[in-house]
């Protein structure tokens, strides 16, 4: 059978649009469909502009440590329409940038909701196409709790385009999204709380990295509350916000922020016309090489539920794209070691195994561990502290993890990750020499393990 395309990718976001340039670039004819914005969830209201909002949030702490160095430059003023207008205007010049990767490499873009109508064809605006292979790529969708007055709160995908800065925040969440936009609106100069159903924010993080962020957001202001869970959102006369939590309490507010997960988005996507299965959670269910249990039908990125970091969806589409089309290059995602970084402030990186994780795989774990007050910091009254931590298996002195809380912590621990993949040592970090005076020094002169 003659196909119009040899793949059909749905979704021009990361791992899409990977996925169709580099397929096209092996010879393949490949069309890419996208109903909203190219770039996908992290270029347009993800990490890229979150990661501009965590700058923004960061220069109160600069403008307040400045004088501490000579500098006096008067009482700073926050304009947050204008930060929005600029971060705009860089998402619509990236927007550009993926438009012409993708048209540059021979890609038939297409604008509009593609639809499967069967395990080989595609329609998008009124017009069918048929494909040997389809790829769906679509990414995930915030979603906020069935409670009363939710049509009250906004999400990740509102809080880039808010008009104006909310006085009083209200977030909604433990994990990533909840702990980055709690820094950021604080960091603007809102109040903000916090709210976690559970003892203690980002499960599955290094429980010492828990903790240490933890008590430095308090001391930056963040009312945390934890075991909290809200009940139903009011909205006043006046515009403003009354959340109840469960046990009755009640906030006031002007913004509820949710960050309480993310659903994939395959919302009218036809995927009832195919074999394909879901997993319990919602999650489309694919093998190791990504193939749904219908043949012609892949999946990547977050619609499969596995670690929904953009890098990930990269490096499966790239995956994809060599298995089909260059198949002597194919080599299997290895998901072990994939460092990561939360951007809250401070910020956290981290690679490897947790302490917890660690010693429940059966490890003899040794800790290494420093806590100090950054150079930066010695000449202002600034009290937080960076936390930098290395789990060590005594038997075999093979580094597990690597966990830091502080300034650049996310680009401290990547290049850290490298000598993790190769295979490194507690005497490999000894015998590196610092670079002096640095942070990331710290990593290479611990010496004496750390209480068990």
């Amino acid at each position: 059978m003659a196909f119009d395309f040899d793949l059909f990718v749905i979704g021009a976001g990361s791992g899409g649009v990977r996925a169709a340039r580099f397929a096209a670039g092996f010879g393949a004819r490949v069309a890419v469909a996208e109903s909203r914005y190219l770039g996908g969830t992290c270029v347009n209201v993800g990490c890229v502009p979150k990661k501009l909002l965590v700058y923004g949030a960061h220069y109160s702490e600069d403008f307040e440590q400045a004088s501490g160095f000579g500098w006096n430059a008067g009482q700073p003023t926050f304009d947050w329409p204008a930060l929005i207008a600029n971060k705009n205007r860089e998402i619509e010049r990236l927007n550009g940038i993926y438009r012409n990767l993708l048209v540059n490499s021979g890609v038939t873009l297409m604008e509009g909701h593609a639809r499967i109508q069967d395990p080989h064809t595609v329609e998008i605006n009124g017009k069918a196409y048929s494909a040997a292979h389809i790829l769906v790529a679509t990414g995930g969708w915030p979603q906020v709790p069935d409670i009363p007055g939710k049509e009250h709160a906004i999400t990740s995908n509102e809080a880039f385009f808010l008009k104006e800065l909310p006085r009083r925040v209200l977030v909604v969440g433990g994990g990533y999204i909840a702990v980055e936009f709690a820094s950021i609106f604080n960091g603007m100069g809102a109040q903000t709380t916090q709210a976690y159903r559970g003892p203690l924010f980002l499960r599955g993080f290094d429980q010492g990295v828990r903790e240490h962020l933890r008590d430095e957001l308090v001391k930056k202001g963040i009312d945390l509350r934890f075991d909290t869970d809200v009940a139903r959102i009011d909205k006043r006369a006046d515009g403003t916000l009354a959340a109840t939590f469960k046990d009755g309490s009640v906030i006031e507010t002007d913004c509820v922020f949710y960050a309480t997960g993310r659903r994939p988005m395959l919302d009218n996507l036809g995927l009832e016309n195919t074999a394909v299965k879901f997993k319990k959670d919602g999650f489309i269910e694919v093998d190791d090489e990504y193939r749904t249990a219908e043949p012609s039908i892949l999946a990547i990125g977050d619609v499969i539920g596995r670690v929904p970091l953009t890098p990930v969806a990269l490096a499966e589409g790239m995956a994809v794209a060599r298995r089909l089309f260059r198949p002597e290059e194919y080599r299997k995602v290895d998901y072990k070691l994939i460092p990561t970084a939360v951007f809250s402030l401070p910020n956290i990186g981290t690679v490897g195994m947790t302490t917890e994780e660690a010693r429940e795989a059966g490890h003899e774990v040794k800790l290494f561990e420093s806590r100090f007050r950054p150079m930066k910091l010695t000449l202002t009254e600034s009290q937080e502290k960076t936390l930098m931590k290395l789990i060590v298996d005594a038997r075999t002195d093979r580094v597990l993890g690597v966990h830091m809380v502080g300034p650049d912590a996310g680009e401290i621990v990547q290049g850290i990750a490298i000598a993790l993949k190769a295979g490194a040592t507690k005497q490999v970090f000894d015998d590196t020499i610092g670079i002096h005076p640095t942070a990331a020094e710290e990593f290479v002169t611990l010496r004496t393990p750390v209480a068990q």
